[in-house]
């Protein structure tokens, strides 16, 4: 009797060990439905739902739905939505060092940048995890450049200019302050009506979101060097993915990495074709001397500078992102 007991107990244990909390993600994002990544993500999500018995779904509310990041992250905290496909900057509160990659005129070509996030991807997953928040997907966004209405060849250009900077975004701001500017802040979806009403004419963004944005159709030059590296993310909050069984956990890893790799080719090829897009349409591109580049990279000291006095980014990281910059550059 006794032994069919410790039986009938460890068959429990044994289910116990084995069985799932059922959990339907709710996710929004700016992306808007039938776009690559749209696309992409709802796979997933079927491929996951099919992986896990159903137990693991995604309801997803596409083309800013849910409000911009910053709405869809305070929906986040009080578990309104469980996640989100966003731009990695809007996860700072979550784990500053993941600003590391928008350091200004850190990356001179995708060659450093492919370097420097095959060592540090890894690393940025663990802190976010750390941080409260689960990142599954990192994809590019591509090189921000400036998008203008008028020629600009060194920052001081940009003090003629009406210069915009996302709403909130601190070092952006005082980093235009610092050379002069007034910059003008504005959400996402204000961008396209302030260049048409000609409250902006000044964006930085990359050659595949300008098109996509249609912002593109009310600027006439883009300044040729990269002014920042972009990426965005796909999240879950920690509380919601930690109910999660370990196997299940690793399905939704998996299957969201492999996807956001997708996404991070296919980023890189599009980015590369919409600069040669924005040529064909007119945009004029504004080459610089060596001189002028010069002018440009100086202003990556201040703003490392002010991304610590914000406490955007450590030490530590600052030094070892350097570090792998400057040892690939070494090596070629």
């Amino acid at each position: 009797m006794r032994h069919t007991v410790y039986l009938l107990l460890a068959s429990l244990l044994l289910l116990a060990g084995h069985s799932s909390h059922a959990a339907t993600f709710k996710v929004a994002t700016l992306s808007p439905d039938g776009s690559f990544w749209m696309k992409t993500m709802r796979e997933a999500g079927k491929e996951i739902e099919a992986a896990t018995d159903n137990r693991v779904k995604f309801k997803w509310y596409p083309g800013g739905v849910m409000g911009d990041d910053k709405a869809v992250l305070r929906k986040m905290r009080v578990g309104q939505l469980q996640g989100a496909a966003l731009a990695m900057g809007e996860l700072i509160s979550f784990y500053p060092d993941s600003q590391a990659y928008n350091i200004p005129f850190l990356f001179r070509s995708y060659e450093e940048v492919d370097y420097v996030r095959s060592q540090l991807d890894a690393s940025l997953l663990e802190g976010f995890s750390a941080g409260g928040i689960e990142v599954v997907g990192i994809a590019e966004g591509g090189f921000g450049y400036f998008l203008t209405a008028e020629p600009v060849r060194v920052p001081t250009d940009l003090q003629q200019q009406k210069v915009w900077v996302p709403q909130d975004d601190v070092v952006s701001a005082r980093l235009a302050q610092s050379i002069g500017v007034t910059p003008i802040p504005l959400t996402l979806p204000d961008v396209l009506p302030g260049l048409q009403t000609g409250l902006i004419n000044t964006v930085a963004v990359s050659p595949m979101g300008a098109i996509v944005l249609q912002w593109h159709t009310r600027v006439s030059h883009i300044t040729d060097i990269p002014l920042m590296y972009f990426c965005g993310v796909m999240s879950l909050t920690g509380k919601s993915f930690n109910k999660l069984s370990a196997d299940d956990q690793a399905v939704v890893r998996d299957v969201f990495g492999k996807a956001f790799k997708l996404i991070d080719e296919r980023n890189r090829v599009d980015n590369v074709k919409a600069f040669e897009a924005l040529k064909n349409q007119g945009v004029e591109t504004v080459a610089l001397t060596e001189a002028e580049q010069d002018t440009w990279l100086a202003m990556q000291a201040p703003a490392e500078a002010m991304m610590q006095s914000e406490g955007q980014l450590s030490s530590e990281a600052l030094e070892r992102i350097k570090g792998l910059v400057e040892a690939f550059r070494q090596s070629q």
